[in-house]
């Protein structure tokens, strides 16, 4: 089976789909990770201080975020290879479909928290953005890991 825009769309060898999930997931925990440690956390313990122990790290946190980490990861990769089967194989489909997984995770979770007051204007002015470069640079990887199935 083929597509008029991206090539054969034959389901991806094993090789080059662990290889693309390697990629992903090491980009994704960097950059969850930095974004966490530089600016939400010290953001978050500043904004919400009368809460004892707000954003806290220790073994469970660490376990439920690794959780977090691996079922981001599988969200990101299935919705954007789906998408790109669909659409087709190209940057500019990638970075709709990682735009889309944005909004559909990190929207609703940090407007979601806002509007608990859980988070101020100046948190979602950096964990917005920053997450939507995370998410679709994921999506960039997962697109050029078909090539890499080649």
């Amino acid at each position: 089976m083929s597509d008029d825009q991206g090539g054969a769309s034959a389901a991806w060898p094993a090789r080059g789909l662990l290889l693309t999930l390697l990629a992903a997931a090491l980009w994704i925990n960097a950059s969850e990770v930095f974004r966490y440690f530089v600016f939400v956390m010290p953001m978050m313990r500043d904004a919400l201080s009368e809460i004892a122990d707000v954003a806290p790290m220790n073994l469970p946190v660490f376990l439920v975020w690794g959780l977090w980490d691996m079922l981001l990861l599988l969200a990101v990769c299935g919705f954007v290879w789906l998408y790109l089967e669909r659409f087709g194989w190209t940057v500019v489909h990638a970075l709709i479909a990682g735009t889309l997984v944005w909004g559909a995770i990190f929207g609703i979770l940090w407007l979601g928290l806002f509007n608990m007051n859980l988070a101020t204007p100046s948190i979602l002015a950096v964990a917005l953005p920053l997450s939507w470069l995370e998410l679709t640079v994921a999506a960039l990887i997962v697109c050029q890991g078909r090539a890499w199935s080649s």
